[in-house]
This record gives C-alpha cells, sequence and structure tokens, in this order.
C-alpha cells in the first residue's frame, strides 16, 4: 500500500520503500495485470507527483499516525488537473498542522489517495480493496463526483466511517437519515436553489425557465429547485438543456416569451450562452438572467465565440445575476491555522506557480476540510486516550462503532475560522454566505448576500442597477384597477339628493300642518303623504348606492346591500301605487255612473296588495338568495404609458347566486302594472278637471314619467355594471329626475296656486274661525227655529176656534231646520184682534178677520223661511260673516270634473 505522508522519518520512508506498492484502482496483482501499460504509466506518474508535493520537511521526532483515506478522480479526464490544483492547499494544510502545539501538534494525518475515477462502481471496489489490505483508516477524505460520493456515503454508517468533503454535495445527499455521515465544507447545491427562490420572490417573479447544462450534477440542481419552485408558487413554464447548441434551446425561450431565465451550467459555458442571447436578443430592459451554476470562480466572458464579439458578450451579460460561493473571508483575521485569507492565498499561490499548475476553485475549501479532519480526530483520539487511562477496569478497547459515533459527534460540533470564514455544520451541511454579482458594464458587482445559517437575503439596492425603470416583468404584467365612484362626484350626486329629500320633507311637513285646507283636502292629502314617502326612499337609496369599500368596510358594505334593494324597491312600489290609485280614481269616474261610485272602494287596496307582494319577494330574496359583495372582472385594456402593461378592470357590486331569476320575478309583476298604469294614464289624458291647481296632465305625465324612468334605470343599470361610477350616475340622475318631476307636477303646480293667491292663505286662520262662529249661530238660531215653530202652532189653533174652516185649508206651516225669522208682530195683531173688547169689525175693516187670515197665509210662509242662512235670512249685523260662497258651500263637492262626450258633472276627490 502506497502511504502519503505529509513528513515522515527517513527511516520510515525506507522502509515503505520495501513494500509491495498497490494502485489505487484495486492494488492486486491480477488487476494490474489486465491494465493497459499507458493507463499504469499514467497512474504512476500522477501518484508520484502528487506523494512529492505532499511530502513536506521531516521532523526529527515521531507523532501518532491517523490514517486519513483521500479519493479523488485521478485517471479520469479532468481529473489529474483538478487533483494538482488542490493538493498544494492539502499540503499548506498539513505543513501549518505540524506548527501547532499539543495535543494538536501531537498527531500526523496521514493520507492514501485513491482514485475514484468518477465511476461509482470503480470507486467502491478500490474502497473496499483499501480498507481490506488496511490499515485501519479513521475518516475519508475529499470526495468531488457527485455518483461516488452518493454511493460511498450511503454505505458510511455500516462501515463505521465518516466522510469530510471539499466539494458541494448535490441536493439528493440532504436526507440526514440515510447520509448523516457526510460533512462537506462547501454549501450545497440546494442552498444555491434556495438563493435564486429568494430573488424570485423578492422582486414577485412568477413566470420563469431553466436552461440547464446536460450533466448529473446540474440534473440533480434543476430537479431540486423545480420542486422548490412549485413549493414557493412559482411557475416553470419551461425547461430546456443543451449540451453543443445553445442557442435551439433558447429559441424556445424566445417564442414563448419567457423573461425571466435562470441558467445552470459551469462558468466555461456562459461566453456560449449569452453569446446565443445576442443573437436571439434575449437580453436588456425586458429580460432577467440569474445563473446558478454552482461555481466559486469569477465571470469568464473575455474570449470570444463564433459569431461574438466580446462587447456582444458584455452586452448580452449586462444586468444578470450569477450566484457563487465566496471563496476567502472577507475579514482579515487570522484564523485557527494562524494565517489571514490573505497570507494563506499568497502562499498557496506561490506553490502553484512553482508547480505549473492551475487553479483550483476548491483549494480554500480542501484547506479548511483538512483542518476538520485533524481537528476532529485529534480530539477523538485524545478522548479515548483519557478513556483508557482512566477506566476503572483496565485494557478496554473502543470499538470501531463506538469510536465512529464519537467521531460523528465532534465533527457534528465543529467550529473554528477557517481562511473560508467561520467553518460549523448544520445538518452536515456548511454554513456560509453565497454571494450575489451583478454583471454591469465588464465587471462584477457584489449586490446581494445568502446567509445559510439565517436564511435570511440581504441585497443592497442602491448597488443594484436594472437596464429599465425597474426591475424585469416576468410576463406581460396585468395589473388590477379597481373602478370606484370617486369622492367629488359622489359628493355631487350625494348633494343633489340630500336637496331633493330636504325639499321634499319641506312639502311633506306643509301638507300635513296645513291638511285642513280646502285645496290640499280636495286633492287627497293622505295620499299625498304616501307618494312623498316613495320619493323619500328612493332619494335615500341614492346615498347608499355611491358607497364603496374606500369609505367602509366589507361587512358594511354587504349589509347596505339589502338595505339599498329594500328602500328603493318599497320606495318604487308605494310612489307607484298612489299615482296608479289616483288614475284609476279619475279613469273610474269617467266610465261608471255616480251610482256605481261605490264600487271603486277595492282601488284603495292596490297599495297594500303591491306592499305586501314586494315585501314577500324581497324577504323569500333575503332569505334563501342573500345578496354579497363579489367581483366582476372586465374587458382587458392596454396602458398607453407601457407596451408591456395590460390593465384588468375590475368591480365590486351586490349580486347573489340565481340573480336573473330574483330580477325577473321582481320584473314580471311590476312591468305588466307599469303598463296598466300607462294605459289608465293615456285615457285621462282629455278629462277637463275643475279645480284651479290640478288638472288631468299632470297626473298622466306623473305616470309617464315613473315609467320612463323605471325602464330606463333598470336597462341602463344592467348595460353599465362594468362601470360603477357610470352606473352610478345614470341610476342616481334617473332615480332623481323622476322624483323632481313627480314634485314639479303634482305639487309644484298646487303651491304655485297657493303663492299666487298668497291672501287667500292669509285670511284662511280667519274663515275657520267665521265657520265656527256661524256654527254656533245657526244651533241658536235652530233653537229659535223650534220655538217659534210652538208658538205658530199655538196661534194656529187659536185662530181654528174662531176662524171658519176655509182659513184652515189657506194656513200652511213652512218648518226648516234652519234659522227662522220672528213671526211675533203677526201674533200680536191677531192676538190684539181677538182680546179687543170692540165688536167684531165689518167684512170691509184691513183688521177684520179675513183680512187677518188671508195676511197669515201669505205672510207666514215667507217669515218662517227668512231664518234660513241660504236665502239671506239673518240680520244685517251679522251679514259680514257670509260674504264669500265658501261659508255655505260644503268642500268635498268643490272640484267638479266633466267627462267628455256626455260632459257629465262628477265631483271626485283627487
Amino acid at each position: 500500500m502506497l502511504i502519503l505522508l505529509a513528513a515522515r522519518p527517513p527511516q520510515t520512508l525506507s522502509c515503505l520503500q520495501h513494500k509491495r506498492i498497490s494502485f489505487p484502482a484495486g492494488g492486486s496483482e491480477s488487476s494490474r495485470q489486465r491494465g493497459k501499460m499507458w493507463k499504469q504509466r499514467m497512474d504512476v506518474f500522477m501518484l508520484l507527483l502528487v506523494w512529492g508535493l505532499l511530502v513536506g520537511p521531516v521532523l526529527a521526532q515521531v507523532r501518532h499516525p491517523l490514517p486519513v483515506l483521500w479519493m479523488m478522480p485521478v485517471s479520469s479526464e479532468g481529473g489529474g488537473g483538478l487533483t494538482a490544483g488542490v493538493a498544494p492547499a492539502v499540503r499548506l494544510a498539513l505543513q501549518d498542522l505540524k506548527k501547532q502545539p499539543p495535543p494538536l501538534g501531537n498527531y500526523e494525518i496521514q493520507l492514501q489517495l485513491l482514485d475514484s475515477q468518477c465511476e461509482a462502481s470503480s470507486g467502491l471496489k478500490a474502497l473496499f480493496d483499501a480498507m481490506w489490505a488496511g490499515p485501519k483508516y479513521l475518516l475519508v477524505f475529499g470526495g468531488v463526483c457527485p455518483s461516488v460520493t452518493m454511493l460511498i456515503a450511503r454505505s458510511l454508517p455500516a462501515l463505521n466511517l465518516v466522510q469530510v468533503s471539499f466539494a458541494a454535495t448535490p441536493p439528493s445527499l440532504s436526507n440526514r437519515k440515510w447520509y448523516g455521515n457526510l460533512f462537506s465544507t462547501v454549501p450545497s447545491d440546494r442552498a444555491l436553489n434556495q438563493v435564486t427562490v429568494k430573488l424570485l420572490q423578492r422582486y414577485k417573479w412568477t413566470r420563469v425557465s431553466i436552461v440547464t447544462q446536460e450533466g448529473p450534477r446540474h440534473s440533480e440542481m434543476k430537479k431540486d429547485l423545480i420542486r422548490q419552485l412549485l413549493k414557493a408558487d412559482v411557475q416553470v413554464v419551461s425547461t430546456v438543456s443543451f449540451y453543443d447548441d445553445a442557442c435551439s434551446s433558447l429559441k424556445k425561450l424566445k417564442e414563448r416569451d419567457i423573461r425571466i431565465i435562470i441558467g445552470q451550467f459551469e462558468d466555461d459555458s456562459a461566453s456560449e450562452v449569452f453569446c446565443c442571447a445576442y443573437r436571439l436578443n434575449l437580453f436588456g430592459a425586458r429580460y432577467q438572467w440569474i445563473v446558478a451554476g454552482g461555481g466559486t470562480a469569477g465571470w469568464r466572458l473575455g474570449w470570444q465565440v463564433s459569431g461574438c464579439t466580446a462587447n456582444n458578450l458584455l452586452t448580452a451579460a449586462d444586468g444578470s445575476i450569477r450566484l457563487q460561493i465566496r471563496q476567502l473571508s472577507s475579514t482579515n483575521a487570522p484564523g485557527v491555522s494562524g494565517r489571514t485569507p490573505q497570507n494563506y492565498q499568497d502562499a498557496y499561490l506561490r506553490e502553484l506557480i512553482q508547480e505549473r499548475s492551475k487553479v483550483s476553485p476548491l483549494h480554500a475549501f480542501a484547506y479548511d476540510a483538512v483542518w476538520v479532519a485533524a481537528k476532529a480526530l485529534s480530539q477523538v483520539m485524545e478522548a479515548v486516550k483519557h478513556r483508557e487511562k482512566y477506566s476503572i477496569k483496565r485494557n478496554v478497547t473502543v470499538s470501531e462503532e463506538e469510536f465512529q459515533k464519537m467521531l460523528l459527534e465532534v465533527v457534528k460540533q465543529t467550529q473554528f475560522e477557517g481562511v473560508t470564514g467561520p467553518v460549523f455544520f448544520r445538518n452536515g451541511e456548511r454554513m456560509m454566505l453565497i454571494e450575489l454579482i451583478q454583471f454591469q458594464g465588464s465587471s462584477g458587482v457584489l449586490v446581494g448576500e445568502f446567509s445559510t445559517n439565517t436564511q435570511q437575503l440581504r441585497l443592497m439596492n442602491h448597488l443594484l442597477k436594472f437596464k429599465g425603470s425597474g426591475p424585469a416583468k416576468d410576463q406581460t404584467e396585468v395589473r388590477l384597477q379597481q373602478r370606484l365612484v370617486s369622492l367629488l362626484l359622489y359628493s355631487i350626486v350625494s348633494s343633489v339628493a340630500t336637496v331633493t329629500i330636504i325639499i321634499t320633507l319641506t312639502i311633506l311637513c306643509f301638507i300635513i300642518i296645513n291638511r285642513k285646507h280646502w285645496l290640499l283636502r280636495a286633492s287627497g292629502g293622505s295620499q299625498d303623504e304616501l307618494l312623498l314617502l316613495g320619493v323619500l326612499l328612493s332619494s335615500a337609496s341614492v346615498l347608499i348606492s355611491g358607497l364603496d369599500e374606500a369609505l367602509l368596510s366589507d361587512g358594511t358594505l354587504e349589509l347596505l346591500c339589502s338595505v339599498r334593494l329594500w328602500i328603493l324597491s318599497v320606495g318604487h312600489t308605494v310612489g307607484f301605487s298612489v299615482l296608479f290609485i289616483k288614475t284609476w280614481r279619475v279613469y273610474s269616474l269617467c266610465s261608471i255612473n255616480q251610482k256605481q261610485q261605490s264600487s271603486l272602494q277595492p282601488a284603495g287596496r292596490v297599495l297594500l296588495w303591491m306592499f305586501l307582494l314586494d315585501v314577500f319577494v324581497l324577504t323569500s330574496w333575503q332569505i334563501l338568495d342573500p345578496l354579497r359583495r363579489v367581483v366582476m372582472q372586465h374587458r382587458l385594456e392596454s396602458d398607453p404609458a407601457d407596451q408591456d402593461v395590460i390593465i384588468q378592470p375590475y368591480s365590486e357590486h351586490c349580486s347573489s347566486i340565481n340573480m336573473e331569476l330574483w330580477l325577473t320575478a321582481v320584473y314580471g309583476y311590476k312591468g305588466p302594472l307599469l303598463g296598466l298604469g300607462c294605459f289608465l294614464a293615456w285615457s285621462i289624458r282629455t278629462v277637463q278637471v275643475d279645480h284651479p291647481a290640478v288638472h288631468s296632465k299632470h297626473l298622466t305625465l306623473s305616470m309617464f314619467t315613473l315609467t320612463v324612468f323605471s325602464v330606463l334605470g333598470v336597462s341602463g343599470s344592467l348595460l353599465t355594471s362594468h362601470n360603477p361610477p357610470v352606473q352610478f350616475c345614470l341610476s342616481s340622475a334617473l332615480i332623481l329626475g323622476c322624483n323632481i318631476f313627480i314634485l314639479s307636477l303634482l305639487f309644484g303646480t298646487k303651491f304655485l296656486y297657493l303663492w299666487s293667491n298668497s291672501s287667500e292663505l292669509q285670511s284662511e286662520a280667519a274663515e275657520e274661525g267665521a265657520e265656527e262662529q256661524l256654527r254656533r249661530l245657526n244651533q241658536q238660531l235652530k233653537s229659535r227655529t223650534t220655538q217659534l215653530d210652538v208658538e205658530i202652532e199655538t196661534i194656529t189653533m187659536q185662530l181654528s176656534e174662531t176662524s171658519e174652516s176655509e182659513m184652515l185649508h189657506h194656513t200652511t206651516r213652512e218648518k226648516n231646520n234652519g234659522e227662522v225669522r220672528s213671526v211675533t208682530h203677526a201674533a200680536q195683531v191677531f192676538a190684539e184682534d181677538e182680546n179687543s173688547e170692540r165688536k167684531p169689525s165689518s167684512p170691509d175693516d184691513v183688521n177684520s178677520p179675513e183680512h187677518v187670515r188671508r195676511r197669515l197665509s201669505v205672510q207666514l210662509p215667507i217669515l218662517h223661511h227668512s231664518y234660513l242662512p241660504a236665502i239671506g235670512g239673518i240680520s244685517a249685523s251679522s251679514s259680514s260673516l257670509f260674504s264669500s260662497r265658501e261659508a255655505f258651500v260644503h268642500h268635498d263637492a268643490l272640484m267638479t270634473t266633466s267627462c267628455k262626450p256626455d260632459n257629465t258633472h262628477l265631483e271626485p276627490q283627487l
């Protein structure tokens, strides 16, 4: 077995030269014979080269050896250069370990290089051969081939070994149940995918594409990235891979309008990829490249690719972001080895120049990996020595399984300051910073860091530069825009509605206060009050309909949906019912005889039935299918300011699941009634009403106005539902316009007449007092009439006793329930003649019984009717109380309607 020693006394090396030399491929004579001669010579040459690099100065004292198996791809393509680039860093670490004080200085790491050939079967066979040949290896070091590392890491627990690697582990090795004995000083590829997802979430990119270079490692990275993107709700539009020609793969991205491109390829392929991006115009303000290849080297865009100049590559790569692992710590403080990061880099480059090898991106991680292995093994060996020395039982030995458990725990708790920064592990993965480098111009700028320990992404926004006004959009942006009723518009419409409500309340209060006025009483005071109530409710619905989420909460708005429906529907029903009843009454009076006016009584029940039907429908609607605030999306609109932005208008309105069914039910019974009302109104358009302030045309126009505005309001509301401001303006204008027309037609003319005849309003109180006085006077006259009737009866009886029977035929008694003038004078004349002691007069005497009898027969009826007020039978002192005809005419019979063509005069109460 060939053992490569960092430092070995001469006598030890001479002893090793007499031993049989085994080659890393297997170590047996049969395997060496089957190999080719040139392969054997190459293996020997590489082994001798590495052995020469690792052998350092010889110490005088002997240190306790710690056998470690170093697995590297030596003979595979490119493996020799990788091993040659890492060997100087390993030699520096072994040299620095020799300078450490005890207990670390008491031990010597003995590395045996084993060629894994980057092939799982060959690597596993070489491992078993080396363990069979011995010595007993305490730890496995290295492992840069994912396929070999995955297979061996799964076998480590069974082999009682722990592996310390200095290469990034694939995401498939994150399962600590299976790969709990594997540790790496380089963050895993899974951490790079986490940074990618964090960056996408920071700029809210949800539509991406992945461009992957073919290979086992990048295939593993792509699968893990897709899993993480799905968890983060990021849509992977397409995944393309390339081997030689990247342009054919990038054409697919161009066709599918991909804006955010995640590249997983090696740094050597960056120039080829960005050259194709330049040709296909996949760069600029509309595109964002995120390169997460997992490398640690800088940008390599200096060399040209066929068809692209250096400026073309720089232009295509400008603004792209690369995720890379920091090679050296940013601090300049000395670490556990006593070297600062800069001091170590200078020493490594000197060694590399002497050996004429290429720089390996893993050299600093290999240096820290040697320190991890050395510190862990020395600590465990010290623990074993302490147990053997101070144990109660003599000659106690630690088993391989127990040693492996102790070593595993120590590696987990490893923590020191290395040249790559703080070295510690969590779940077998190295915790450190991942850099975000943005390519700006011809150089890379550090614009952010991601800590795998805290899982936090820190971006330096002041250093980030995007080609456009901001970060690129992952697709043509659909910008949501809610259509709300502006505060100014709502204020204007609400002010008009408020003025309408105030006017209606003023009219209502005036009617209630002056309900006994003959003009208001003749036009139907109670019906007018109900009509004004309907106007109030419908006007109040305007104030509620303009409210939106900018003013109230969602819960309050949902409640107002039902409130507005009830207010508007009930107000419309009440107003229409009153107009319908008024129109029906006039139509019926013109169509039937006055004797049949009693059949008009059912018309008064229309209001009640329509109201009950409205309440039934609205209650059923509210219980079975209540109104809710729902979002309605409208047709997309392009933004004139930005061609990559499409505006998605949406609005919120009140609706229910079966909205069409309920609207059909409401319109189903209101529509025919509105048509019937218009028919009746058209029929009475030529009716002449003998009233100074009311005309049948006003009633006809009011009914037609209500019907037309209702139809327009429903149609306009449905057609403008996609635009809430327009819908609010249109519906509010129609509702308020209808209310104002009705108020003007039915109440404006009355108040105009009252205003023009203001003297009548001023004398109203005096007339009411005169009517009361007249009523008392009439009562007194009735009492006086009764007394006079008794007196007349007495006189008549007395006359019948002394006169002839003919006088009875000429004497007539006229009675009246009204007032009578005094007939005292006639009674006195007759009494004087009767009581006179003179002899009966001659027939020619003026006071003879014959003449008196004739006078009474003519004067008594005239005197009796003189007390009736209707014919002026009142004293001259009281005649001023009855100067107007209204004092004696019944108010309910004031209005006379002449219906054409028969000109029959009727007296309806409108």
